[in-house]
């Protein structure tokens, strides 16, 4: 049995993804154990310093700078619910994509280009992990605006540090996506970008500052 062509999808689609795999387990891991060495677990940190210090000031500025969070989580749920429409879309069509058969190198049959355009569902976490985000964020906002101070900070900060818990979920999944993305145009591409995704991202997600103390 000679080399085939689709057996590149095989060993380099297989690799690439458990490369991504891998990588955000071991993120998982250090957050959970090592979290001052993240910037996930720096950036919980610095929000419930935050909300420990707005509460005694004017909750207006805690209020605006928790809006903008809203603001950036609802632009990400329209761009997942549009991507994910454009895709859904694509997939439909039994006419799409056939121009780029003689562009790629590796395996064109039906069965995996149906398996490609499950990017589709990489939106769909997207869009529910930023959903959610806005419903913590928002549920923040009436906390911090109840007139009486009888509201406990941890309360607050249970909901602003949920709602980074939730982004933080969903823009991986935007990450998933581009090396799904790629994979259409061939498994070369989505190996390489899978490598290359890691290596930012390790480099983007490790913190070497201090945490803020409380």
């Amino acid at each position: 049995m000679g080399w085939r062509r689709e057996y590149l999808d095989i060993v380099l689609v297989t690799s690439g993804l458990m490369e991504m795999i891998g990588y955000h387990l071991f993120l998982l891991y250090r957050c959970l154990r090592l979290a001052h060495a993240t910037v996930i677990g720096y950036e919980n940190q610095s929000n419930r310093a935050w909300v420990q210090k707005d509460e005694s000031i004017d909750k207006r500025i805690a209020l605006t700078a928790n809006s903008t969070n809203i603001s950036a989580a609802m632009y990400l749920c329209a761009m997942s619910l549009a991507l994910g429409s454009l895709i859904g879309a694509w997939a439909g069509s039994s006419s799409e994509g056939i121009s780029l058969h003689s562009l790629m190198y590796g395996d064109t049959r039906s069965p995996i280009n149906f398996i490609k355009h499950s990017l589709f569902s990489c939106f769909l976490v997207a869009l529910a992990s930023f959903v959610q985000s806005i419903r913590c964020f928002v549920q923040a906002n009436f906390l911090m605006r109840i007139p009486t101070t009888d509201i406990p900070v941890s309360y607050v900060q249970k909901e602003v540090v949920s709602g980074t818990h939730f982004w933080a979920l969903g823009i991986p999944a935007f990450y998933f996506a581009i090396t799904f993305l790629l994979w259409i145009f061939g498994p070369i591409p989505m190996f390489l970008s899978s490598v290359v995704m890691v290596v930012i991202l390790h480099m983007l997600d490790t913190n070497s500052k201090p945490l803020h103390q409380l």
